[in-house]
Parts: C-alpha cells; structure tokens; sequence
C-alpha cells in the first residue's frame, strides 16, 4: 500500500452538515475500498486564487492515507461526478514526503497550549 494525498474543495453554498455529510462520504469511501485514513484537515472556508462555477470561496478538506493505486481511480470518478466538489488534487508520497507529514503531525501534537490567565488588581 502506497500512502496519498488528497485535498478537495467543497461547494460553499451547502449547510455546516451537508459539508460534514460529503466528508463523512469519502472517508467512508476510502475506508470501505481497503485504504486507512492516517490524517484528516478540515481547513474550512477559504478564499479561491479564481472563480471556479462562479464561486469565489471554498470549503477545503485534506486527508492522508494508505491505499492501494486502483482505489486512486475511483476515488477521483467519483469526485468528477460529484456537483459538491468543485476541485480536487491526490498526491503519491514518497518516502520524504510521509517523513515530512509525520513530523509536521508530531509538532502539531507536541505544541503547548497556551492559557491566558487574568490577572487580579
């Protein structure tokens, strides 16, 4: 099994739960045709570099997972066919690149939270 990339942009006319729905969707996808998802990035709404079907923002959602390459092809059909997605972009890493995310995943994980503290006068 190979480990990929894929970030996609979601329509920004549909509800909070219709964005939750199409993730749910391909993450069962994945999942349901022998891949394992190791990371998931909800980026949210984000401003588009163009406009894309008269759209000039995007709901962004990023996953990270094993897969096998005929997987690949079906998930990107069933992107194509599906009108919520308005882009999409699936990635192979190398072995640089799954090294890189690990580390990226472990400083996100490692960093301290920061608590504010009123003081008292």
């Amino acid at each position: 099994m190979k480990n990929y990339e894929t970030t996609f942009i979601i329509t920004p006319v549909l509800s909070d739960k219709e964005v939750k729905e199409t993730v749910s969707t391909y993450k069962q996808f994945i999942e349901s045709n022998g891949g394992s998802i190791i990371n998931e990035e909800a980026w949210g709404l984000r401003q588009l570099a163009y406009a894309i079907e008269k759209k000039t923002t995007g709901v962004y959602h990023h996953f990270e997972f094993k897969a096998e390459g005929p997987l690949i092809d079906t998930l990107e059909l069933a992107f194509r066919r599906d009108e919520n997605i308005l882009r999409f972009l699936t990635i192979a890493l190398d072995r640089y690149g799954v090294e890189y995310n690990e580390k990226k995943r472990a400083k996100q994980s490692a960093a301290p939270e920061v608590v504010t503290e009123e003081s008292e006068n």
